[in-house]
């Protein structure tokens, strides 16, 4: 019993991160209807400059406290998040009001290819570390109830309660703001929003900054977990599967379905894996996945698209 807790905790710490990635697509696409495949390029562009930043502060200003020089250096890579925002903005999606769905699509892909090359170009492609002081030894829980106790990473553990504690405070956010309501209503109708006053260049701006701020997140998380690198990126793919499970417009739907998949490989590959030859993890999410869309197309929480004729 003990045994299959661990396994539990870990899935549902697991399925948190997931949960953190997935975010990040159902907020482009409330606010652009579009989906969002430069989001992995991201998290790894945000990760990146947040491990460079990271080392030449302290090397240009010669800070000794490395608190300060990661606080220094996360304000910095949000910065530049923010100005990506911006500049997709205005140099992309402004151009594209509304325009099919399948153009915005390709525009994402070629935001993703020129974020791969420009973070590269900018930051270089060595495996950079990320130490934000998470700590990484492990620890032992109801230790007098099981034999051995419970063993739970420490690093796991926070980053699944930062996780946490971001997509509460978006959830939040959407449902209680004046912003959020506009997001909610361009998401809709694009015309619609924009003839009732809400501007739609600032809300794509927000929502893109919002996306990268949670990029941003994830990625040092990621980061300090696996090391700065480009498969970093595939992040995305693991967070695909969550998205379309919970449904691409729903928020709670993104941290159910992240904590629905994370449990499902961590438990399959345990249990399952010796007899199938392993592997499950790789392939479990999509698999649940593509049972769901036979029952639900529109996944467990989103909406349902009604067309009249």
């Amino acid at each position: 019993m003990g045994f299959f807790i661990e396994t539990l905790i870990g899935g549902l710490m697991t399925g948190m991160l997931y949960s953190l990635v997935a975010l990040g697509f159902v907020l482009i696409f409330k606010a652009s209807g579009v989906f969002n495949f430069a989001q992995g390029a991201m998290v790894l562009f945000a990760a990146l400059a947040m491990a460079r930043f990271s080392e030449w502060i302290p090397a240009f200003t010669g800070l000794d406290s490395k608190v300060v020089s990661n606080v220094l250096a996360f304000v910095a890579a949000m910065a530049l998040m923010v100005a990506v925002a911006w500049l997709v903005e205005r140099l992309v999606l402004g151009k594209l009001v509304n325009q099919e769905g399948i153009t915005l699509l390709m525009a994402t892909l070629g935001i993703t290819y020129f974020l791969d090359g420009f973070g590269q170009t900018l930051f270089g492609s060595e495996i950079y570390k990320i130490d934000v002081g998470l700590p990484k030894d492990p620890m032992f829980l109801l230790d007098g109830i099981f034999q051995g106790g419970i063993l739970v990473n420490k690093e796991d553990l926070y980053a699944a309660v930062i996780a946490a504690l971001l997509v509460v405070a978006l959830s939040l956010f959407f449902q209680f703001t004046s912003t959020g309501r506009a997001l909610r209503a361009v998401a809709d109708d694009h015309q619609a929003a924009q003839s009732i006053g809400i501007p739609l260049d600032r809300i794509w701006i927000i929502v893109w900054s919002v996306a990268g701020f949670v990029a941003l997140v994830a990625g040092v998380i990621w980061g300090s977990k696996l090391g700065v690198q480009f498969s970093l990126s595939l992040v995305a793919l693991k967070a695909l599967p969550v998205v379309i499970l919970g449904g691409l417009t729903s928020v709670p739907g993104a941290i159910i379905g992240g904590l629905l998949i994370g449990v499902g490989e961590k438990v399959s590959e345990v249990y399952l894996g010796p007899a199938l030859g392993g592997g499950i993890e790789i392939w479990f999410g999509y698999v649940l996945v593509l049972f769901v869309l036979l029952v639900r197309p529109q996944g467990l929480f989103g909406e349902k698209i009604i067309d009249r004729v």
